[in-house]
């Protein structure tokens, strides 16, 4: 009877450590990686449907602001071009998709203060609800970003500190991945103008 208690203590140190070293942390952390990147993908396609009706609503209004207009499809076009897959991304092609959807953040930026020259637009039941949709979908995309890095750094943390570190190193040998960037433009940076 002792060595059956015995045998069920040491089977519970192993499998206590086990859980403790990373063995199952790693993996797990890596999956949830993949799925907040997909998230954020997904959010940005949200958006990318919605332009072509904001656009084509606009354009109704505003037919002299063609070249707003032509940067925001550009600009859609190239975002949605870039398909990244989360279980090979690279710094390089996670900077390049961070910088398509930043140029589309951009433009639709732009777009949304030519409706201000529009007293007409701005009062239309349809572009209301698409500029509510776009906010809603801009904040999905904040919150998915936001658990993207989060997910990011706890990944990078098990795969770097120890010590799981020791269990990365020995078994999984993941390397720490790049860091998802917000990149700011000069532009963003300045405080909007206030006019009366």
């Amino acid at each position: 009877m002792k060595r059956f208690g015995l045998l069920i203590a040491l089977v519970g140190v192993v499998l206590t450590s086990a859980v403790g070293c990373g063995i199952q942390s790693i993996p797990m952390a890596k999956n949830d990686v993949d799925a907040t990147l997909a998230e954020v993908t997904n959010q940005y396609k949200r958006r990318a449907d919605l332009i072509p009706n904001l656009v084509e609503t606009v354009k109704g209004y505003a037919k002299q602001e063609n070249s707003t207009l032509v940067a925001v499809t550009e600009a859609r076009a190239k975002a949605t071009s870039m398909n990244i897959d989360p279980s090979k991304v690279t710094p390089d092609q996670l900077q390049k998709f961070s910088e398509a959807q930043g140029q589309l953040s951009q433009a639709l930026g732009r777009l949304l203060a030519v409706s201000e020259n529009y007293p007409d637009l701005k009062s239309n039941q349809n572009f209301r609800d698409l500029q509510a949709q776009l906010e809603g979908t801009e904040n999905r995309i904040t919150v998915a970003r936001n658990r993207y890095i989060e997910s990011i750094k706890v990944f990078n943390n098990l795969v770097t500190v120890f010590p799981t570190s020791l269990t990365n190193s020995f078994h999984f040998k993941f390397q720490p991945m790049p860091q998802f960037g917000a990149e700011v433009t000069e532009e963003e940076k300045k405080a909007p103008p206030v006019k009366f």
